[in-house]
């Protein structure tokens, strides 16, 4: 019986091919799920239309009315008393804070002025108004 030769032997490789491959999965499997994991904490509101609306990353705040006026912090229904003392407070802390509010078409416009008649009485400067892109 003839025994193989221990000097006398194969070199590893690396196949660099499917090592690119399955980075180049993973990377794309990466983007994807960051994707999903942006959580938009938002109630539905049929919002008027703007051909100019910019987006918006850096808000503190994002508040809802809808069209009965119920006022809606981020997802969580909440009255404007606790609103304005929270917002105060927040506003306080950070210098950038900022507020958007994100109303119904539908809401009577007086109300609008009013809360943000009420925004500015707590000292809140930095608010604006969001709208659905038009294009």
């Amino acid at each position: 019986m003839r025994l193989r030769d221990r000097r006398i032997f194969i070199k590893p490789e690396v196949m660099i091919i499917p090592m690119i491959d399955i980075m180049f999965f993973l990377l794309v499997f990466f983007m994807l799920s960051t994707l999903y994991m942006v959580n938009l904490k938002t109630i539905p509101v049929d919002m008027p239309k703007a051909d100019h609306a910019e987006m918006q990353t850096s808000v503190t705040y994002l508040v809802t009315m809808k069209k009965d006026g119920s006022l809606w912090l981020e997802d969580k229904e909440i009255d404007e008393k606790t609103l304005l003392v929270q917002a105060k407070n927040e506003n306080k802390k950070n210098p950038k804070f900022a507020l958007v509010l994100r109303a119904d078409q539908q809401l009577d416009y007086g109300k609008i002025v009013v809360f943000l008649d009420h925004l500015k009485a707590q000292g809140i400067l930095h608010f604006g108004l969001a709208a659905d892109s038009g294009r």
